[in-house]
């Protein structure tokens, strides 16, 4: 079990990228940090979910 944004979660061994994929998150406006540490988009699909992590999903909006 690992934490996303509050909420555990069984993920283990997935990648960030199918994770975020498969609940249609949209890669241009957010931001992830991984136990603390922001994760760059570009590593994204090498990221391996691992049991225990604390995620954190940010997403930006636009307005005015």
């Amino acid at each position: 079990m690992l934490i996303i944004n509050g909420n555990q979660i069984q993920a283990d061994g997935m990648t960030l990228l199918k994770y975020l994929e498969e609940n249609g998150y949209g890669l241009q406006r957010i931001a992830v940090e991984c136990n603390g540490e922001i994760i760059p988009k570009a590593a994204y699909a090498d990221k391996v979910l691992n049991d225990g992590d604390k995620i954190e999903i940010v997403s930006f909006v636009g307005g005015g």
